[in-house]
């Protein structure tokens, strides 16, 4: 039977991208989605649910994540799931499930930083005396 990884994924970023790059110099970034739902319960109130997802985007993909996207940064990743495991110092063994982000599209304009924000704004003439 053949298999399928493919996950399609739309959200905000939790946090600023972490940019590093591995030993052998290629670019990972790291990134944190917050996927939103809202939705009317058998209530008839309505609720709001949040799904937090770890992705890294590798090379390319990953310096331009890390030049372009913000903390609140609007983006759809595609790409595949992949399971983390280690262990720790005290040598119990953790895993936790990943996305592997082989695109992500920047949607919308991202945040401004406040030095950006002033920048962008005019600076104000001073009057010449007639």
């Amino acid at each position: 039977m053949p298999s399928v990884n493919q996950v399609v994924l739309a959200g905000n970023l939790t946090r600023d991208p972490e940019l590093k790059r591995t030993a052998s110099g290629s670019a990972v970034c790291h990134l944190r989605l917050a996927i939103s739902e809202v939705y009317t319960g058998k209530d008839g109130q309505r609720h709001e649910s949040a799904c937090f997802v770890d992705v890294d985007a590798w090379n390319a993909q990953a310096e331009a994540c890390g030049e372009y996207l913000r903390k609140g940064s609007a983006a759809l990743v595609q790409g595949k799931l992949v399971l983390d495991q280690w262990e720790t110092s005290e040598g119990e063994k953790r895993s936790r499930l990943k996305v592997h982000g082989m695109r992500v599209e920047f949607l919308g304009r991202p945040p401004q930083s406040q030095d950006a924000e002033e920048r962008a704004q005019p600076a104000h003439a001073e009057e010449a005396p007639f």
